[in-house]
């Protein structure tokens, strides 16, 4: 199963390499962009742009919308992990 993290694009580094910075949930990082440019789509107008970010790459763009429900999402996922660690640590099952 692929997992991808929805991500803002705070800003290109280097359009050549098609590298930008995405910001994750307030966690900064150097993604690949080339999946989601094209000719209609040069990497400058991607920064604002939603994107789920999978092992480095954006791999598509989506909207804030869907970002920010995906990310309520995940953030009730690790709370349950959580719970269930803390009941794997007491001993309960």
């Amino acid at each position: 199963m692929c997992l991808g993290i929805p991500g803002r694009i705070v800003k290109i580094d280097d359009a050549a390499k098609r590298l930008a910075t995405v910001d994750v949930s307030g966690i900064k990082r150097q993604v690949n962009i080339a999946c989601i440019v094209d000719d209609a789509n040069p990497p400058e107008s991607c920064v604002g742009t939603w994107v789920l970010v999978h092992v480095g790459f954006a791999m598509s763009r989506i909207d804030e919308t869907e970002a920010a429900e995906t990310l309520k999402i995940l953030h009730e996922l690790g709370e349950a992990q959580a719970e269930m660690e803390a009941m794997r640590a007491s001993g309960l099952r």
